[in-house]
Protein backbone atom coordinates (compact mmCIF):
# COMPACT_ATOMS: atom_id res chain seq x y z
CA UNK A 1 0.00 0.00 0.00
CA UNK A 2 1.17 3.34 -0.42
CA UNK A 3 2.00 5.19 2.53
CA UNK A 4 4.07 8.52 1.69
CA UNK A 5 2.66 12.07 2.98
CA UNK A 6 0.00 13.46 0.36
CA UNK A 7 0.54 13.76 -3.27
CA UNK A 8 -0.32 16.58 -5.27
CA UNK A 9 -1.03 16.04 -9.20
CA UNK A 10 0.99 16.53 -11.94
CA UNK A 11 1.48 19.43 -14.38
CA UNK A 12 -1.75 22.08 -14.00
CA UNK A 13 -4.35 19.69 -12.19
CA UNK A 14 -5.35 21.70 -9.36
CA UNK A 15 -5.39 20.41 -5.85
CA UNK A 16 -8.57 20.22 -3.56
CA UNK A 17 -9.64 19.61 0.00
CA UNK A 18 -11.30 16.29 -1.31
CA UNK A 19 -8.22 15.01 -2.73
CA UNK A 20 -6.55 15.83 0.19
CA UNK A 21 -9.29 13.80 2.35
CA UNK A 22 -9.51 10.61 -0.03
CA UNK A 23 -5.19 10.23 0.56
CA UNK A 24 -6.03 10.43 4.48
CA UNK A 25 -8.74 7.85 4.30
CA UNK A 26 -6.50 5.85 2.21
CA UNK A 27 -3.37 6.06 4.74
CA UNK A 28 -6.19 4.91 7.64
CA UNK A 29 -6.78 1.60 5.68
CA UNK A 30 -6.52 -1.48 8.29
CA UNK A 31 -3.70 -3.84 7.14
CA UNK A 32 -6.31 -6.45 7.89
CA UNK A 33 -9.05 -4.71 5.81
CA UNK A 34 -10.15 -6.95 2.62
CA UNK A 35 -12.87 -5.50 -0.12
CA UNK A 36 -14.05 -7.89 -3.17
CA UNK A 37 -13.33 -5.48 -5.73
CA UNK A 38 -16.00 -6.56 -8.34
CA UNK A 39 -19.06 -6.56 -5.02
CA UNK A 40 -17.51 -3.22 -4.28
CA UNK A 41 -17.92 -1.90 -7.90
CA UNK A 42 -21.34 -3.14 -7.82
CA UNK A 43 -22.24 -0.90 -4.88
CA UNK A 44 -20.49 2.16 -6.54
CA UNK A 45 -22.94 0.99 -9.75
CA UNK A 46 -26.08 0.96 -7.65
CA UNK A 47 -24.95 4.32 -5.81
CA UNK A 48 -23.78 6.25 -8.95
CA UNK A 49 -25.82 9.08 -8.37
CA UNK A 50 -24.99 10.14 -4.94
CA UNK A 51 -21.76 9.26 -5.34
CA UNK A 52 -21.57 11.77 -8.62
CA UNK A 53 -19.93 9.31 -10.75
CA UNK A 54 -21.04 8.97 -14.36
CA UNK A 55 -21.39 6.18 -16.98
CA UNK A 56 -18.31 6.59 -18.65
CA UNK A 57 -16.44 6.91 -15.23
CA UNK A 58 -18.02 4.13 -14.47
CA UNK A 59 -16.60 2.48 -17.60
CA UNK A 60 -13.02 3.41 -16.78
CA UNK A 61 -12.82 2.55 -13.31
CA UNK A 62 -14.06 -1.18 -14.64
CA UNK A 63 -10.95 -0.78 -16.90
CA UNK A 64 -8.50 0.17 -14.10
CA UNK A 65 -10.27 -2.46 -11.62
CA UNK A 66 -9.08 -5.46 -14.24
CA UNK A 67 -5.29 -4.05 -13.99
CA UNK A 68 -4.88 -5.58 -10.47
CA UNK A 69 -4.92 -9.50 -10.56
CA UNK A 70 -6.72 -9.67 -7.36
CA UNK A 71 -10.35 -9.88 -6.66
CA UNK A 72 -9.62 -9.42 -3.00
CA UNK A 73 -8.07 -6.14 -2.52
CA UNK A 74 -6.41 -5.77 1.13
CA UNK A 75 -5.31 -2.73 3.16
CA UNK A 76 -1.55 -4.15 3.54
CA UNK A 77 -1.08 -4.70 -0.72
CA UNK A 78 -0.12 -2.40 -3.60
CA UNK A 79 -3.01 -1.09 -4.77
CA UNK A 80 -1.58 1.19 -7.12
CA UNK A 81 -1.87 0.29 -10.90
CA UNK A 82 0.02 1.77 -13.93
CA UNK A 83 -1.99 1.58 -17.31
CA UNK A 84 -1.04 3.97 -20.05
CA UNK A 85 -3.59 5.93 -21.84
CA UNK A 86 -3.91 3.16 -24.48
CA UNK A 87 -4.48 0.48 -22.82
CA UNK A 88 -7.35 2.15 -20.64
CA UNK A 89 -9.09 3.25 -24.08
CA UNK A 90 -8.59 -0.39 -25.37
CA UNK A 91 -10.41 -1.51 -22.38
CA UNK A 92 -12.79 0.76 -22.01
CA UNK A 93 -14.23 0.12 -25.24
CA UNK A 94 -12.38 2.31 -27.49
CA UNK A 95 -13.21 5.56 -25.27
CA UNK A 96 -11.76 8.81 -27.28
CA UNK A 97 -8.85 10.43 -25.11
CA UNK A 98 -10.49 13.59 -24.63
CA UNK A 99 -13.13 11.88 -22.86
CA UNK A 100 -10.51 9.36 -21.05
CA UNK A 101 -8.83 12.44 -19.54
CA UNK A 102 -12.75 14.08 -18.71
CA UNK A 103 -13.81 10.84 -16.44
CA UNK A 104 -11.05 10.40 -14.85
CA UNK A 105 -10.77 13.73 -13.43
CA UNK A 106 -14.43 12.92 -12.29
CA UNK A 107 -13.06 9.71 -10.74
CA UNK A 108 -10.55 11.71 -8.49
CA UNK A 109 -13.22 14.29 -7.86
CA UNK A 110 -15.46 11.55 -6.46
CA UNK A 111 -12.85 10.05 -4.25
CA UNK A 112 -12.71 6.36 -5.91
CA UNK A 113 -9.02 7.06 -7.12
CA UNK A 114 -6.10 8.95 -6.29
CA UNK A 115 -4.19 9.96 -8.51
CA UNK A 116 0.18 9.09 -7.84
CA UNK A 117 1.56 11.03 -10.13
CA UNK A 118 5.36 10.22 -11.16
CA UNK A 119 7.70 13.67 -10.98
CA UNK A 120 7.85 13.73 -15.22
CA UNK A 121 3.48 12.45 -15.48
CA UNK A 122 4.50 8.92 -16.13
CA UNK A 123 2.69 5.95 -14.95
CA UNK A 124 4.95 2.98 -14.33
CA UNK A 125 6.67 1.32 -11.16
CA UNK A 126 10.13 0.34 -10.45
CA UNK A 127 10.77 -2.93 -8.85
CA UNK A 128 13.67 -4.35 -6.56
CA UNK A 129 16.26 -7.28 -7.41
CA UNK A 130 13.84 -9.79 -6.17
CA UNK A 131 11.03 -8.69 -8.48
CA UNK A 132 8.91 -6.77 -6.05
CA UNK A 133 7.38 -3.36 -6.57
CA UNK A 134 9.08 -0.38 -4.66
CA UNK A 135 7.50 2.32 -6.40
CA UNK A 136 4.63 2.46 -8.48
CA UNK A 137 3.16 5.81 -9.93
CA UNK A 138 -0.18 6.07 -11.46
CA UNK A 139 -3.72 5.41 -9.82
CA UNK A 140 -4.49 4.19 -6.88
CA UNK A 141 -7.63 1.94 -5.80
CA UNK A 142 -6.99 2.01 -1.95
CA UNK A 143 -10.05 4.18 -1.79
CA UNK A 144 -12.19 0.90 -2.85
CA UNK A 145 -11.27 -0.76 0.15
CA UNK A 146 -11.00 2.52 2.58
CA UNK A 147 -14.59 3.10 1.49
CA UNK A 148 -16.42 -0.63 0.83
CA UNK A 149 -18.87 -0.34 3.81
CA UNK A 150 -20.21 3.73 2.80
CA UNK A 151 -20.55 2.49 -1.08
CA UNK A 152 -22.53 -0.37 0.36
CA UNK A 153 -24.48 1.37 2.73
CA UNK A 154 -25.22 3.92 -0.48
CA UNK A 155 -25.91 1.06 -2.55
CA UNK A 156 -28.47 -0.38 0.09
CA UNK A 157 -30.31 3.12 0.49
CA UNK A 158 -30.37 3.68 -3.44
CA UNK A 159 -32.59 0.23 -2.97
CA UNK A 160 -34.16 1.06 -0.39
CA UNK A 161 -35.34 4.26 -2.47
CA UNK A 162 -36.42 2.16 -5.42
CA UNK A 163 -38.45 -0.31 -3.46
CA UNK A 164 -40.52 2.46 -1.81
CA UNK A 165 -40.85 4.40 -5.10
CA UNK A 166 -42.15 1.15 -6.61
CA UNK A 167 -44.31 0.46 -3.76
CA UNK A 168 -45.71 3.84 -3.81
CA UNK A 169 -46.57 3.67 -8.17
CA UNK A 170 -47.76 0.22 -7.40
CA UNK A 171 -50.44 1.71 -4.58
CA UNK A 172 -51.03 4.90 -7.04
CA UNK A 173 -51.88 2.68 -9.92
CA UNK A 174 -54.51 0.55 -7.72
CA UNK A 175 -56.04 3.30 -6.08
CA UNK A 176 -56.42 4.62 -9.96
CA UNK A 177 -58.18 1.68 -11.30
CA UNK A 178 -60.03 1.17 -8.03
CA UNK A 179 -61.78 4.72 -8.48
CA UNK A 180 -62.41 4.32 -11.84
CA UNK A 181 -64.28 1.29 -11.41
CA UNK A 182 -65.95 2.56 -8.36
CA UNK A 183 -67.20 5.24 -10.45
CA UNK A 184 -68.32 3.00 -13.57
CA UNK A 185 -70.09 1.26 -10.93
CA UNK A 186 -71.99 4.18 -9.50
CA UNK A 187 -73.16 5.16 -12.73
CA UNK A 188 -74.03 1.93 -14.50
CA UNK A 189 -75.98 1.09 -11.07
CA UNK A 190 -77.52 4.62 -10.79
CA UNK A 191 -76.34 5.18 -7.28
CA UNK A 192 -77.41 8.48 -6.26
CA UNK A 193 -74.40 10.95 -6.48
CA UNK A 194 -73.34 13.69 -8.74
CA UNK A 195 -70.76 11.10 -10.47
CA UNK A 196 -69.85 14.22 -13.12
CA UNK A 197 -68.20 15.98 -10.30
CA UNK A 198 -66.45 13.00 -8.83
CA UNK A 199 -64.94 12.27 -12.21
CA UNK A 200 -63.47 15.92 -12.33
CA UNK A 201 -61.96 15.46 -8.86
CA UNK A 202 -60.54 12.42 -10.03
CA UNK A 203 -59.02 13.95 -13.10
CA UNK A 204 -57.95 17.32 -11.35
CA UNK A 205 -56.00 15.06 -9.04
CA UNK A 206 -54.17 12.83 -11.58
CA UNK A 207 -53.29 15.85 -13.56
CA UNK A 208 -50.77 16.59 -11.14
CA UNK A 209 -48.62 14.32 -12.24
CA UNK A 210 -46.15 14.84 -14.45
CA UNK A 211 -44.50 11.95 -16.94
CA UNK A 212 -41.80 11.33 -14.74
CA UNK A 213 -42.95 12.31 -11.11
CA UNK A 214 -40.59 12.08 -7.95
CA UNK A 215 -41.71 9.64 -4.75
CA UNK A 216 -42.89 12.29 -2.66
CA UNK A 217 -45.28 13.87 -5.40
CA UNK A 218 -46.82 10.14 -5.97
CA UNK A 219 -47.06 9.35 -2.64
CA UNK A 220 -49.05 12.93 -1.92
CA UNK A 221 -50.76 12.13 -5.19
CA UNK A 222 -51.82 8.88 -4.11
CA UNK A 223 -52.94 10.40 -0.60
CA UNK A 224 -55.55 12.68 -1.96
CA UNK A 225 -56.56 9.69 -4.40
CA UNK A 226 -57.05 7.61 -1.51
CA UNK A 227 -59.35 9.54 0.19
CA UNK A 228 -61.59 10.17 -2.96
CA UNK A 229 -61.34 6.50 -2.90
CA UNK A 230 -62.54 5.95 0.67
CA UNK A 231 -65.84 8.33 -0.23
CA UNK A 232 -66.82 6.65 -3.18
CA UNK A 233 -66.32 3.09 -1.44
CA UNK A 234 -68.05 4.45 1.86
CA UNK A 235 -71.18 5.81 -0.49
CA UNK A 236 -71.04 2.63 -2.62
CA UNK A 237 -71.01 0.28 0.23
CA UNK A 238 -73.77 2.36 2.08
CA UNK A 239 -76.12 2.14 -0.90
CA UNK A 240 -75.69 -1.42 -0.67
CA UNK A 241 -76.80 -1.50 2.92
CA UNK A 242 -79.81 0.25 2.27
CA UNK A 243 -81.27 -0.90 -0.84
CA UNK A 244 -84.02 -2.73 -0.67
CA UNK A 245 -83.57 -6.43 -1.53
CA UNK A 246 -86.17 -7.40 -3.59
CA UNK A 247 -85.35 -4.36 -5.79
CA UNK A 248 -81.75 -6.49 -5.63
CA UNK A 249 -82.92 -10.11 -8.28
CA UNK A 250 -79.59 -11.15 -8.26
CA UNK A 251 -77.93 -8.75 -9.44
CA UNK A 252 -79.61 -8.92 -12.17
CA UNK A 253 -78.66 -5.40 -13.99
CA UNK A 254 -81.98 -3.70 -12.96
CA UNK A 255 -81.99 -0.53 -11.70
CA UNK A 256 -82.02 1.76 -8.64
CA UNK A 257 -85.94 3.11 -8.65
CA UNK A 258 -85.42 5.79 -5.22
CA UNK A 259 -83.01 8.66 -6.23
CA UNK A 260 -82.52 12.15 -5.62
CA UNK A 261 -84.76 14.50 -7.96
CA UNK A 262 -81.46 16.47 -7.94
CA UNK A 263 -79.12 13.88 -8.69
CA UNK A 264 -77.37 14.11 -12.51
CA UNK A 265 -77.43 10.03 -11.68
CA UNK A 266 -81.17 9.56 -11.19
CA UNK A 267 -82.89 6.66 -11.56
CA UNK A 268 -84.60 5.58 -14.82
CA UNK A 269 -86.84 8.26 -15.61
CA UNK A 270 -89.02 8.29 -19.16
CA UNK A 271 -90.72 11.01 -21.48
CA UNK A 272 -93.25 13.34 -20.01
CA UNK A 273 -95.27 11.17 -22.15
CA UNK A 274 -93.81 7.72 -21.40
CA UNK A 275 -95.78 5.48 -23.70
CA UNK A 276 -96.47 7.63 -25.80
CA UNK A 277 -92.98 7.69 -26.77
CA UNK A 278 -91.67 4.40 -25.61
CA UNK A 279 -94.06 2.74 -27.91
CA UNK A 280 -95.32 -0.28 -26.07
CA UNK A 281 -96.54 -2.79 -28.45
CA UNK A 282 -99.06 -4.16 -26.34
CA UNK A 283 -100.92 -1.25 -25.27
CA UNK A 284 -100.99 1.15 -28.40
CA UNK A 285 -103.23 1.12 -30.88
CA UNK A 286 -101.02 2.61 -33.65
CA UNK A 287 -98.66 -0.24 -33.59
CA UNK A 288 -101.09 -2.36 -35.69
CA UNK A 289 -101.80 0.07 -38.34
CA UNK A 290 -98.13 1.23 -38.96
CA UNK A 291 -96.36 -0.72 -41.89
CA UNK A 292 -94.31 -4.06 -40.84
CA UNK A 293 -90.97 -2.64 -42.50
CA UNK A 294 -87.75 -0.70 -41.57
CA UNK A 295 -88.49 3.23 -41.36
CA UNK A 296 -87.11 5.57 -43.79
CA UNK A 297 -84.37 7.39 -43.22
CA UNK A 298 -86.10 10.14 -44.26
CA UNK A 299 -89.05 9.99 -41.54
CA UNK A 300 -86.51 9.13 -38.99
CA UNK A 301 -84.52 12.35 -40.09
CA UNK A 302 -87.76 14.38 -40.39
CA UNK A 303 -88.46 13.27 -36.48
CA UNK A 304 -84.80 13.59 -35.03
CA UNK A 305 -83.47 16.37 -36.86
CA UNK A 306 -81.09 17.34 -33.56
CA UNK A 307 -78.75 14.65 -34.59
CA UNK A 308 -77.84 16.59 -38.04
CA UNK A 309 -76.12 18.98 -35.54
CA UNK A 310 -73.24 16.16 -35.03
CA UNK A 311 -72.14 16.28 -38.09
CA UNK A 312 -69.84 18.50 -40.80
CA UNK A 313 -72.39 20.56 -42.88
CA UNK A 314 -75.30 18.96 -40.71
CA UNK A 315 -75.74 16.24 -43.95
CA UNK A 316 -76.67 12.52 -43.23
CA UNK A 317 -77.23 10.83 -46.31
CA UNK A 318 -77.15 7.56 -45.68
CA UNK A 319 -77.30 5.09 -42.55
CA UNK A 320 -74.31 5.32 -41.98
CA UNK A 321 -73.99 8.68 -41.34
CA UNK A 322 -76.56 8.39 -39.20
CA UNK A 323 -75.15 5.49 -37.33
CA UNK A 324 -71.90 7.72 -37.11
CA UNK A 325 -73.80 10.82 -35.13
CA UNK A 326 -75.17 8.37 -33.01
CA UNK A 327 -71.60 7.24 -31.88
CA UNK A 328 -71.05 11.47 -31.19
CA UNK A 329 -74.72 11.71 -29.46
CA UNK A 330 -74.19 8.89 -26.87
CA UNK A 331 -71.67 10.64 -24.65
CA UNK A 332 -73.02 13.28 -24.86
CA UNK A 333 -75.67 12.71 -23.57
CA UNK A 334 -73.92 10.57 -20.73
CA UNK A 335 -74.72 6.95 -21.99
CA UNK A 336 -72.76 4.58 -20.79
CA UNK A 337 -70.65 2.25 -22.83
CA UNK A 338 -71.84 -0.80 -21.43
CA UNK A 339 -75.67 0.63 -21.73
CA UNK A 340 -75.18 1.61 -25.36
CA UNK A 341 -72.99 -1.90 -26.10
CA UNK A 342 -76.02 -3.83 -24.42
CA UNK A 343 -78.82 -1.80 -26.49
CA UNK A 344 -76.93 -2.22 -29.69
CA UNK A 345 -76.84 -6.12 -28.95
CA UNK A 346 -80.66 -6.19 -28.25
CA UNK A 347 -81.99 -4.31 -30.53
CA UNK A 348 -79.54 -4.09 -33.38
CA UNK A 349 -77.24 -1.13 -34.53
CA UNK A 350 -79.34 0.54 -36.76
CA UNK A 351 -82.79 0.70 -34.43
CA UNK A 352 -80.85 1.26 -31.82
CA UNK A 353 -79.54 4.17 -32.77
CA UNK A 354 -82.75 5.43 -34.05
CA UNK A 355 -83.67 5.04 -30.35
CA UNK A 356 -80.46 6.90 -29.49
CA UNK A 357 -81.71 9.82 -32.01
CA UNK A 358 -85.01 10.07 -30.66
CA UNK A 359 -83.53 10.06 -27.08
CA UNK A 360 -80.89 13.15 -28.15
CA UNK A 361 -84.05 14.90 -29.73
CA UNK A 362 -85.86 15.08 -26.54
CA UNK A 363 -83.02 15.03 -24.28
CA UNK A 364 -84.40 18.31 -22.29
CA UNK A 365 -87.59 16.03 -20.82
CA UNK A 366 -85.27 13.33 -19.53
CA UNK A 367 -83.21 13.13 -16.88
CA UNK A 368 -81.38 10.09 -17.31
CA UNK A 369 -80.56 8.78 -20.84
CA UNK A 370 -78.53 5.97 -19.77
CA UNK A 371 -81.12 4.91 -17.75
CA UNK A 372 -84.43 5.31 -20.36
CA UNK A 373 -82.04 3.59 -22.68
CA UNK A 374 -81.68 0.39 -20.70
CA UNK A 375 -85.40 0.58 -19.88
CA UNK A 376 -86.25 0.56 -23.69
CA UNK A 377 -83.39 -2.13 -24.03
CA UNK A 378 -85.19 -4.40 -21.64
CA UNK A 379 -88.75 -3.66 -22.93
CA UNK A 380 -87.36 -4.62 -26.42
CA UNK A 381 -86.19 -7.61 -24.53
CA UNK A 382 -89.72 -8.81 -23.89
CA UNK A 383 -91.01 -7.82 -27.26
CA UNK A 384 -92.55 -4.65 -25.90
CA UNK A 385 -90.43 -2.14 -27.92
CA UNK A 386 -90.04 -1.06 -31.28
CA UNK A 387 -88.59 1.99 -32.61
CA UNK A 388 -91.87 2.62 -34.83
CA UNK A 389 -93.96 4.37 -32.20
CA UNK A 390 -91.71 6.36 -31.00
CA UNK A 391 -90.60 8.34 -34.01
CA UNK A 392 -94.71 8.56 -34.85
CA UNK A 393 -94.70 9.96 -31.31
CA UNK A 394 -92.14 12.64 -32.67
CA UNK A 395 -93.65 13.11 -35.88
CA UNK A 396 -97.01 13.78 -33.92
CA UNK A 397 -95.87 15.92 -31.61
CA UNK A 398 -94.02 17.92 -34.39
CA UNK A 399 -97.57 18.05 -36.66
CA UNK A 400 -99.40 19.08 -32.98
CA UNK A 401 -96.83 21.99 -32.40
CA UNK A 402 -97.13 23.34 -36.10
CA UNK A 403 -100.90 23.04 -35.90
CA UNK A 404 -100.50 25.67 -33.27
CA UNK A 405 -98.43 28.36 -35.05
CA UNK A 406 -100.00 27.79 -38.34
CA UNK A 407 -103.11 28.34 -38.99
CA UNK A 408 -103.15 27.96 -42.15
CA UNK A 409 -102.47 24.48 -42.26
CA UNK A 410 -103.84 21.79 -45.17
CA UNK A 411 -106.50 20.49 -44.48
CA UNK A 412 -106.01 16.52 -43.38
CA UNK A 413 -108.06 15.63 -46.73
CA UNK A 414 -105.56 16.36 -48.98
CA UNK A 415 -103.56 14.41 -50.56
CA UNK A 416 -100.00 15.28 -50.49
CA UNK A 417 -98.73 16.30 -46.54
CA UNK A 418 -95.68 16.26 -44.87
CA UNK A 419 -93.86 16.70 -41.90
CA UNK A 420 -91.11 19.63 -42.25
CA UNK A 421 -91.46 19.92 -45.71
CA UNK A 422 -91.19 15.88 -46.64
CA UNK A 423 -93.35 13.83 -48.16
CA UNK A 424 -95.47 11.09 -46.27
CA UNK A 425 -98.53 9.18 -47.14
CA UNK A 426 -101.95 9.95 -46.29
CA UNK A 427 -102.25 6.11 -44.13
CA UNK A 428 -98.96 7.27 -42.39
CA UNK A 429 -100.87 10.52 -42.01
CA UNK A 430 -104.32 9.29 -40.94
CA UNK A 431 -102.69 7.22 -38.36
CA UNK A 432 -100.44 10.41 -37.06
CA UNK A 433 -103.45 12.25 -36.43
CA UNK A 434 -105.26 9.60 -35.08
CA UNK A 435 -106.80 10.84 -31.43
CA UNK A 436 -104.49 9.29 -28.99
CA UNK A 437 -105.98 6.94 -26.33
Amino acid sequence: MQSGSVTTPFGRRPMTLGQISSQMAAKAIKPDAVAHKWQVFQHIREARELIGATDRGLAILNALLTFHPETALTGDAELVVWPSNEQLMARANGMPPTTLRRHLAVLVDCGLIIRRDSPNGKRFARKGRGGEIEQAYGFDLSPIVARAEEFRDLALAVQTEKKAFRVAKERLTLVRRDIVKLIETGIEEHVPGNWGRVTQTYQQIVSRLPRSAPRQLVEDVWQQLHELYVEIRDVLELFVKNENPDANESHSGRHIQSSKPDSNFESETSFREDVEAGGNVAETDNVRSLPKRELPLGIVLDACPGVRELTTGGEIRQWRDFLAAAELARPMLGISPSAWREAREVLGEQHAAITLAAIYQRAEQINNAGGYLRKLTDRARDGKFSTWPMIMALLRAKLDAQKSVDTDAPHPSDPVDGVGGMRISEALLKTLRKPRA
